[in-house]
């Protein structure tokens, strides 16, 4: 449990082996707890394997409740353990093409690695939600979510994993496969890698998402102008977007919020009260700079829109004339069933109120959002490459009730 941080080095050093998988996601199915810890690992007939997990799987349910049925106790409540289940049954024993055949049962959203004493594994849903791809450090194979991993260990980005992909990485080399199911075709990257989770020094489904939230903001500009004196990002996923805007109206950027490094993401904090108040450590505002003038501030998403209330009012606190909030996405309106955590449609703001409720509840003077056709302009793409469901609610592989949060305590 905890942060990377909060590993030491002896600790790493202590472990003995020629391979290992590590695991840094937060739980989005089954609750925050140490069961839930992964790589999860298990002993099967067939060999040890352990197992890492980043997205949710959408007939997690219907499987764990088959399984069960069939005499499967499950450790965890989350839907990561299910493959581990599947590899344990029966038809799943003989060696050959196991992998591919399980994974085929599987819907929804999986960047998986396996680990076993004979080779990792990298293996990625046909859809691709989630981003998994390759690198290579001297004469030894890496894989991880974001290409900023390797630039931290000085190795070389090779490729992406492609969706529907089984790579097999052993003393031999590279094997690749696909998973045993019918492509479905339409692949659906999540969108959101590029407004908000990725870093943007990461290269994410082959675009720089530092290129992607220049772009976003630009076009936002364009899309919703608005006479007013500077311009003031909202640390640290807006800064990039607020430059872009900068550029594009010619207002001059101000750091007007001054974000402090020490606290983490509030957006991923699991109590509302726990996220009302780290937002007030997390960010403070620079009087001098705001006093007296027109502010474009500018923010990744709004997603509760507590947080959102909360920035609005420091900035009328410390004396800013007029506050008009533009956001580089589009309105956040529908739940995301493939690994972010706002399954509940009535905590999204967009979801009930319109655009000019909202406005009001975040009590700014003005507010607009980014449109779907150009925030799929700044990030390269098309409604047949990423998913958008978040915003429009097409899915592309329908929810089916997959395990939630806190369902199985």
């Amino acid at each position: 449990m905890g942060h990377v941080s909060n590993l030491s080095t002896e600790k790493l050093r202590s472990m003995n082996g020629h391979a290992a998988i590590g695991h840094v996601r937060y739980s989005t199915t089954g609750s925050s707890v140490f069961s839930n810890v992964q790589p999860l690992f298990a002993n099967l007939p067939g060999g040890k394997i352990a197992v890492a997990h980043n997205g949710n799987l959408t007939n997690s349910k219907e499987i764990h409740d088959r399984l069960e049925r069939t005499g499967s106790i499950f450790q965890t409540s989350n839907d990561s353990e299910t493959i581990l289940h599947l590899l344990a049954q029966p038809g799943y024993r003989d060696p050959k093409n196991r992998l591919q055949k399980a994974l085929g049962e599987l819907e929804g959203a999986f960047s998986f690695v396996f680990l076993n004493p004979d080779a990792l594994y990298a293996a990625r849903d046909w859809h691709g939600y989630r981003p998994l791809t390759l690198g290579k450090l001297e004469d030894s194979w890496v894989v991880a979510s974001e290409t900023t991993a390797y630039d931290l260990i000085r190795a070389k980005y090779v490729r992406e994993i492609e969706p529907g992909e089984v790579l097999r990485i052993d003393k031999d080399g590279l094997t690749s496969s696909r998973i045993e199911s019918e492509d479905p075709g339409k692949r659906a990257h999540c969108i959101f890698e590029h407004v908000y989770f990725a870093r943007p020094d990461s290269l994410v489904f082959e675009k720089l998402v530092y290129n992607s939230r220049l772009e976003s903001g630009k076009c936002l500009a364009r899309e919703a102008p608005v006479d007013a004196d500077i311009v003031v990002p909202v640390p640290d996923s807006g800064v990039v977007s607020a430059i872009g805007y900068s550029r594009e109206s010619g207002l001059p950027l101000e750091m007007g919020f001054i974000r402090n490094h020490y606290i983490g993401r509030t957006f991923i904090l699991p109590d509302q009260s726990d996220r009302e108040a780290k937002v007030r450590l997390k960010l403070n505002v620079v009087p001098r700079i705001l006093k007296g003038k027109r502010v474009v501030v500018v923010d990744d998403s709004i997603i509760r829109g507590n947080t959102s209330r909360s920035r609005v009012k420091f900035l009328r606190d410390a004396g800013a004339k007029e506050i008009h909030v533009r956001i580089a996405c589009p309105p956040t309106r529908f739940p995301c069933y493939y690994g972010i955590d706002f399954p509940d449609p009535e905590q999204l703001i967009a979801h009930t109120s319109s655009i000019d409720e909202i406005c009001r509840v975040i009590g700014a003077d003005s507010l607009a959002y980014l449109s779907e056709d150009g925030l799929l302009d700044a990030v390269g793409g098309t409604r047949n490459t990423f998913c958008t469901a978040c915003f429009s609610g097409n899915y592309a592989a329908k929810p089916k009730g997959g395990i939630t949060k806190n369902q199985l305590e």
